[in-house]
C-alpha cells in the first residue's frame, strides 16, 4: 500500500471500500502548485491503484476521493478535500497553515526512496524478556538541556544517541528505551489557539513517518528518516534496545466536527468505529473523538504494515501500544483472541519484537490488565498504586504489597504468561513524577490552560506537611527516604521494571501531573538540578538486581521448597515467625520480610525503626535509607530504619 518505486516509475495503491473514484493529484516540488491529476484504477478488492511511468522519489502528491456524502450512513466523501495518503513515508507542508480544501496549504505525501533493511535491524541486541529494564523517555525532553550534548543536537534523535546520553543509560543499567511517540503527529486546534503544542505526541497522523520536530533537519523528510535510522543503529551498537510508543487507537481527525485530513475522506465507514445508533457519530473509546476500527481487515493490514516498516526499515525492537484494548475490540467487546492480536503474534517480521500493552481504554469494560495474550507485557498500574500506598501508609496492607512484589500473580499467573508480563512502574509520563509523588498532595496543572480540570484527580501522593518545595530538613529527609524505598521496591520486585526518565535524578514538574503540552523547562529534564546521589542509588539497585538471580527470576513463586523451576519465598513478621493468615490481615502492623534464598528483603514503611529477628548469618548489601553501610555483617537481629528497605545476603562464612 502507499507508493513503491519500481520498474522505472512509481506504483500507487490506496484502500477505499466505498469510494466511487479516487484521483491522484501531483504537485511541484514545493507542494504549492498542482501540475497533473489522473484517476487511479479500481477498486479491486477495495484497492485503487495505478503506475506512473517516469516518476521517482521526491514526487509530491495528494488524493481526492469521490463518493456519497451521507453522514447518517457513515459516509463523508468530499472531493474538495485534498487527502494525505495514510501510508505516506514522507510528509511535506505544515498543518494549520490552511484547510485541506486549500490544496496549496494541505499536507501532502512525498514519494520516498526505497530503503534497505535497517542497520539497526541487523545489529539489534535482542535482550531476553526476563532481563529487560525499561526506561520511558521523551526524545526531546531527555537531552534538551543536557550540558554534555552539543546544542545543535539537543532535543533530537541524534542527541538521544550521543555518547553523553548513552553513558547515562549504561551507567544506570537500563536495557531498553521506551520512546514516547515519535510518529508524525499534529497539534490539536485547542492547543494551537493557546500557543501550545502536543509535546508528548499522542496524536498521530503519519504512521510511517518519524516526527520531523525531533530531527536536526526537520524540513528534509529524507534526512529525518536517515537520522532516526542512525539513532537506532548507534543505540544498538551500545547494547540498548528501542521500543516505540505507538497510537493506533485514534487519529487527529477527531469527532464529527473535526478536520478531514486523510482517513475520514477516503472511507470513513471502514476506518472508524461508528455509533450503531447514529452513524454520523463516532464511538470514542480513545477519549480523543474517534476510534480506529482495527477489527476491519484492511485497517488491521494497515497497522501491521506500519509495524513491519518500523521494525524492518527503521530497526526498532518493539512497541508499547497506547490504549491497547482498542486493538482487541470486536463487536462483543475486548477479546484476547481478536483477529488483529492473533495476526500480530503470528507475523514473521514482528516475531522478535517486544509487545507491550497499555491495557486500558475509555470504552466499556476497558480495563484489561493481565488479559493480553501470548508474549505481551502489560503495564501494571496496580503495582504503582500498591507500592505508593504501602510506603505512604495509605491503606495498602502487607498482603497487597506482597502480591505486587511477586509479579501480581493474581493477574498474570495463567496460561503460559510469565512474571515478566507484569510491567511494574511507580510513575510514567502521565501523572506525577516520583519526586512530586512525595512533594505534592494535589495536582497543579494551571499552566496547561484548562483551569486545573485536566489530569488525574486523587493520585496517590503525599507532601509530608508542605505542598511543594521546602527548606524543612526533616520533611526533605522523610521525602528522600520514602522515594528511595519506593525505588528499591520497584527495582527489586519480580516482573519487568520500568523507570520514568528523570525520576533517577529527582525531576519535578512542580506538581503538574499532565504535562502533555509543556514543551518547555517544565516538561524537559533539568540536568542542572540532577540529584547525582539518587542516580547512583538507582544504578546500585539495578546492579544488585542483575547480580542476584533471586531478584530477577522469571519463574512463579511457590510455597513448596525444591519445586523444580520455581522460586521459594518465605514471608515473615519482624519477630521471625512465618506469616499466617491473621498476620496478612493485621492492618495495625506494616513491616515484614521476604526471603528468597540466599537473599532477604526487610521492609519497614513505619515512622519508627523496627527490630527484625533473623537467625543465621547475613551480610548487608543495601540500605535504602543510607543509615547503614553495605558489607555490614548481621546475625540474630537487625534494627531497620524508618521508611527503609534492607537487602541482605546469606553469609557463607
Amino acid at each position: 500500500m502507499g507508493t513503491e518505486v519500481r520498474d522505472g516509475g512509481v506504483n500507487f495503491a490506496v484502500f477505499s471500500l466505498h469510494a466511487q473514484r479516487i484521483e491522484l493529484c501531483l504537485f511541484d516540488a514545493d507542494g504549492q502548485s498542482e501540475i497533473q491529476r489522473c484517476d487511479l484504477a479500481g477498486p479491486h478488492d477495495g484497492v485503487f491503484h495505478g503506475f506512473l511511468a517516469g516518476a521517482g522519489p521526491g514526487l509530491v502528491y495528494g488524493l481526492r476521493a469521490h463518493g456519497v456524502d451521507d453522514p447518517q450512513h457513515g459516509q463523508r466523501f468530499n472531493a474538495r478535500h485534498l487527502l494525505l495518503d495514510p501510508n505516506a513515508r514522507e510528509i511535506v507542508g505544515r498543518y494549520g497553515q490552511g484547510s485541506q480544501e486549500n490544496a496549496a496549504a494541505a499536507l501532502k505525501a512525498r514519494v520516498a526512496a526505497p530503503l534497505s533493511v535497517a542497520p539497526g535491524y541487523l545489529n539489534a541486541p535482542h535482550h531476553a524478556v526476563a532481563d529487560l529494564v525499561l526506561y520511558e523517555v521523551h526524545v526531546k525532553g531527555f537531552s534538551k538541556t543536557h550540558p554534555g550534548i552539543p546544542a545543535a543536537l539537543q532535543g533530537t534523535y541524534a542527541g538521544l544517541a550521543h555518547p553523553a546520553a548513552v553513558a547515562h543509560f549504561k551507567s544506570l543499567g537500563v536495557t531498553t528505551l521506551s520512546l514516547l511517540p515519535v510518529q508524525y503527529c499534529l497539534d490539536e486546534p485547542a492547543l494551537t489557539q493557546r500557543g501550545q503544542s502536543n509535546y508528548w505526541g499522542y496524536n498521530t497522523l503519519g504512521f510511517c513517518c518519524p516526527d520531523p520536530r525531533l530531527a536536526t533537519r526537520p524540513d528534509d523528510p529524507a534526512a529525518v528518516t536517515a537520522e532516526f535510522r542512525q539513532m537506532v543503529e548507534d543505540l544498538h551498537a551500545q547494547g540498548l534496545e528501542v521500543v516505540l510508543d505507538v497510537v493506533y487507537n485514534h487519529t487527529p481527525e477527531g469527532n464529527e466536527h473535526g478536520p478531514t485530513l486523510s482517513f475520514r475522506g477516503l472511507d470513513n465507514a471502514s476506518w472508524y468505529r461508528l455509533d450503531p445508533a447514529d452513524r454520523s457519530r463516532y464511538e470514542n473509546y480513545s477519549a480523543c473523538g474517534n476510534t480506529l476500527n482495527v477489527a476491519h481487515p484492511k485497517v488491521s493490514q494497515f497497522v501491521l504494515d506500519s509495524l513491519r516498516y518500523w521494525v524492518l526499515q527503521m530497526g526498532v525492537d518493539g512497541f508499547r501500544f497506547d490504549l491497547a484494548p482498542v486493538l482487541g475490540r470486536t463487536e462483543k467487546g475486548f477479546d484476547p483472541c481478536a483477529p488483529f492480536l492473533a495476526a500480530l503474534q503470528q507475523d514473521p517480521i514482528l516475531a522478535r519484537a517486544h509487545l507491550i500493552a497499555e491495557p486500558w481504554d475509555s470504552g466499556p469494560n476497558g480495563y484489561q490488565v493481565g488479559r493480553f495474550p501470548g508474549r505481551f507485557l502489560d503495564w501494571n498500574d496496580k503495582f504503582r498504586d500498591a507500592v505508593r500506598g504501602y510506603w505512604l501508609q495509605c491503606g495498602v496492607d502487607r498482603a497487597e504489597f506482597a502480591r505486587r512484589m511477586t509479579a501480581s500473580s493474581d493477574l498474570f499467573q495463567h496460561g503460559q504468561r510469565r512474571p515478566s508480563a507484569s510491567v511494574n512502574f511507580l510513575a510514567v509520563h502521565d501523572g506525577f513524577t516520583l519526586h512530586d509523588v512525595v512533594s505534592y498532595r494535589h495536582k497543579h496543572n494551571q499552566a496547561n490552560g484548562e483551569e486545573n480540570r485536566d489530569g488525574r484527580d486523587g493520585e496517590l501522593s503525599e507532601n509530608f506537611g508542605v505542598e511543594g518545595e521546602t527548606a524543612d530538613i526533616a520533611i526533605n529527609l522523610q521525602r528522600r527516604r520514602v522515594q528511595r524505598a519506593m525505588l528499591a521496591s520497584l527495582l527489586l520486585a519480580q516482573g519487568t521494571p520500568m523507570l520514568c526518565a528523570g525520576d533517577e535524578i529527582g525531576k519535578t514538574q512542580q506538581g503538574n501531573n499532565n504535562a502533555y503540552c509543556q514543551d518547555n523547562a517544565l516538561g524537559w529534564l533539568d540536568w542542572s538540578r540532577a540529584d547525582d546521589g539518587l542516580r547512583d542509588f538507582v544504578a546500585d539497585l539495578l546492579t544488585l538486581r542483575r547480580c542476584e538471580p533471586a531478584l530477577h527470576s522469571n519463574q512463579w513463586s511457590t510455597s513448596t521448597p525444591g519445586e523444580p523451576g520455581a522460586v521459594h519465598r518465605i514471608w515473615r513478621t519482624p519477630c521471625g515467625q512465618e506469616m499466617q493468615g491473621h498476620d496478612w490481615n493485621d492492618a495495625s502492623h506494616a513491616a515484614f520480610s521476604c526471603e528468597s534464598d540466599p537473599v532477604l528483603l526487610l521492609f519497614n514503611p513505619e515512622s519508627n525503626p523496627t527490630a527484625f529477628t533473623l537467625g543465621g548469618q547475613w551480610q548487608l548489601l543495601l540500605d535504602s535509607s543510607a543509615e547503614l553501610s553495605p558489607g555490614l555483617p548481621v546475625s540474630s537481629s537487625q534494627l531497620v530504619p524508618a521508611h527503609a528497605v534492607l537487602v541482605l545476603r546469606r553469609s557463607t562464612m
